[in-house]
């Protein structure tokens, strides 16, 4: 009997973290080495937008679905804003996760060009709510492309331009 070990293809992303308390930096830094597989350090600086927090930023290679597992190490904890992204392969779409302690965590599958793709059956979802009187058309595809996250961090995301960031590569 003959076995064969499957290999997951090889992604790249960046993870942002916009916003952390500084006693959770490390566990930060944890969480993520954890999915990664390799121990990380990252850059923290000052965060302007919001006193007494931290941001940092980390371009990152490893295994298709890594953003994902990241995204599920991090959510929920509170006072911690980030977003997490991950390139489409050969094989696979790309993502892009965002998260708030307000709003909780979005996901998107984005394109080659890093579009949102909003599947057909979220889409019909959206028309039938709006046509109930639920919410308006134009509100519900702004929660499908993630505008009330993006509302949120925009603040966050000036505020760390020209912020150092570190590349980590994968341990395979």
């Amino acid at each position: 009997m003959t076995t064969t070990t499957a290999t997951r293809a090889a992604t790249r992303g960046v993870l942002y973290v916009h916003s952390a308390p500084s006693a959770l930096c490390p566990h930060v830094e944890w969480a993520v080495g954890g999915v990664l597989g390799a121990p990380v350090n990252l850059d923290w600086t000052p965060q302007p937008a919001q006193s007494g927090t931290y941001r940092a930023e980390l371009s990152w290679t490893g295994q298709v679905g890594a953003a994902s597992s990241v995204a599920s190490a991090l959510r929920g904890w509170k006072h911690l804003r980030f977003e997490i992204t991950e390139e489409p392969t050969a094989g696979s779409e790309g993502v892009r996760f965002s998260s708030t302690p307000d709003l909780g965590v979005f996901h998107a599958v984005t394109g080659i060009h890093g579009d949102i793709m909003i599947p057909e059956d979220r889409l019909k979802a959206a028309v039938v709510k709006a046509s109930l009187g639920e919410t308006t058309l134009v509100d519900e595809v702004d929660r499908l492309l993630g505008k009330p996250w993006d509302d949120e961090l925009e603040t966050f995301r000036h505020a760390g331009e020209g912020a150092p960031v570190r590349w980590l590569h994968q341990v395979v």
